[in-house]
């Protein structure tokens, strides 16, 4: 991948989690309607704080890829949040499933730019 590119791609995955991160503390993008079983589902995340370990990730994981320090590391802690997003989506909220692919995109784009960090761990 180009350099560039990559860079570009980079910081808005780190933007994108970056700014939802801060939302789960700050709530200054309201959600959306859910259905009955989508809130009950976010409500046990909240109630078990999840979502605030959820929300300290994304914002770490963000800081990490704006300023390309242990991106590679956090590209693929981060595709645990994106799978789960598009899961969430795909089965409770299709309504959100757009942004929830791009940042499961965004992720992968990130992940394949990095591959050169992660020849150690594939390699026997």
């Amino acid at each position: 991948m180009n350099s560039k590119v990559f860079m570009v791609v980079r910081i808005l995955l780190g933007l994108f989690v970056l700014v939802f991160g801060l939302n789960k503390f700050f709530d200054f993008m309201p959600m959306p309607e859910m259905s009955a079983e989508a809130g009950a589902y976010f409500g046990a995340l909240s109630s078990a704080k999840t979502l605030t370990l959820v929300g300290i990730v994304e914002v770490v994981a963000g800081l990490a890829l704006i300023l390309n320090k242990y991106g590679a590391l956090m590209a693929l802690i981060l595709m645990s949040v994106a799978v789960n997003a598009v899961l969430f989506h795909l089965t409770l909220d299709q309504g959100g499933v757009g942004g929830a692919a791009a940042l499961l995109i965004l992720n992968i784009a990130v992940i394949i730019g990095y591959k050169d960090k992660y020849k150690d761990l594939l390699v026997g």
